[in-house]
């Protein structure tokens, strides 16, 4: 399923994505605030399981052009969670193009799923990812102090939370 909003559209990944997901993974700027950057064959492996499922989404513009992915993980053991992730590219940073995705997602998770409950993890020095989590109703629910290790530096984990009304 295509999801389209004023100035978006979240389709599924095809094998066209990779050049686009090997630099969003690949950049220092994306990647500090999520993980090492990760070898070229795990990059690889990972977007194969991107291709692979149903709730990763490519986020293009109204142009075409690849601005971000976002995707749900729908837990096996309680259907009625998932956790929300994203990444957008650090040209198409600051223009709400998170907050408009994660909407949608989370408009498509509360109507075509049995999802009643949004998850989502953010280290706490990700302000930008605080402020739209906060923004959209997510409540921050955990803190996991220095819960999260990037580069050998201890970061603290903040779990948030949506749920369906």
């Amino acid at each position: 399923m295509i999801l389209t909003t004023e100035r978006l559209t979240l389709s599924p990944f095809t094998e066209d994505d990779w050049p686009f997901f090997l630099a969003l993974r690949q950049s220092q700027d994306v990647m500090r605030f999520m993980g090492t950057i990760a070898s070229e064959e795990d990059i690889r492996t990972l977007f194969i399981s991107r291709l692979n499922d149903r709730q990763a989404r490519v986020i293009r513009d109204k142009n075409g052009q690849s601005v971000g992915d976002i995707g749900l993980s729908i837990s096996s053991q309680n259907p009625q969670e998932a956790d929300v992730g994203y990444a957008i590219a650090p040209f198409a940073q600051g223009k709400g193009f998170a907050s408009e995705a994660v909407k949608a997602l989370r408009d498509y998770a509360f109507t075509h799923t049995w999802v009643t409950a949004l998850n989502a993890w953010v280290l706490a020095e990700n302000q930008g990812s605080v402020r739209l989590l906060e923004k959209l109703g997510f409540t921050r629910t955990q803190v996991l102090e220095k819960g999260y290790t990037i580069n050998g530096v201890d970061y603290d984990d903040w779990a948030y939370r949506l749920e369906k009304t």
